[in-house]
């Protein structure tokens, strides 16, 4: 059983980890700015229907985090920003790194962040944010999760053991299988090039990863 710090679990793939994570049995602290506001939608309702203890906190203030990481074996963020600047995934993985450094060294623990899809590489070459059409609203979101990505490339495995999960080109609540395959910074695709996974299975990958601990320092990917 670990123990999970779990930031965003009222978003559409939080919920779902907090679902998958607490079905195995793992032991997970919800940590959100409000707590008051839990049950004011499907997916808050069903993080304060969990068996999951529940923590304010604020993943963008690094004592908070520290606070919240304190004792924890893993900090998951699954953080989006919502109708926010998309600027706020980088500020968000500023902090998490930035407040898991305050604790000893030998007291901090793994961070998981999810990720992007646009900085993955097409089967053809370009990454997925280069592609014609995207809308400029998606882009600067695809662009800033590559951002975060790169601010944590620059953290030393040693100092904080991260890693990031980025989803496949298409993901939607969906069917949980428990089959998927991974990649690293190549978008999964069928040999038709669509690229797709349930957000279900998403968690059921993500959750794997904290039990694994498979991809240390790394982005890797995931798809059908």
């Amino acid at each position: 059983m670990a123990k999970i710090a779990l930031f965003g679990a009222t978003g559409t793939i939080g919920a779902r980890v907090l679902h998958e994570a607490v079905g195995r049995g793992h032991q997970v602290t919800v940590v959100v700015r409000d707590p008051e506001r839990l049950g004011d939608s499907a997916d808050s309702a069903d993080v304060a229907d969990s068996a999951a203890e529940v923590l304010q906190g604020d993943v963008l203030d690094p004592h908070s985090v520290a606070e919240a990481a304190a004792g924890q074996d893993v900090v998951v963020s699954a953080v989006g920003p919502g109708s926010e600047d998309p600027g706020l995934l980088v500020t968000a993985a500023k902090s998490l790194i930035g407040g898991v450094c305050t604790l000893a060294q030998d007291a901090r623990p793994r961070v998981l962040v999810v990720g992007g899809a646009g900085s993955l590489r097409t089967p053809a070459g370009p990454l997925v944010w280069e592609a014609a059409g995207v809308p400029e609203p998606v882009r600067a979101l695809m662009h800033a999760h590559g951002e975060a990505l790169d601010f944590l490339r620059t953290v030393p495995v040693e100092e904080v053991r991260w890693s990031c999960l980025s989803p496949a080109a298409d993901m939607a609540p969906g069917e949980r299988t428990g089959t998927y395959r991974l990649a690293l910074d190549d978008l999964v695709a069928d040999e038709d090039g669509g690229s797709r996974i349930s957000a279900e299975d998403y968690a059921v990958a993500l959750v794997d990863e904290i039990e694994r601990d498979a991809h240390p320092g790394k982005r890797f990917t995931i798809g059908y």
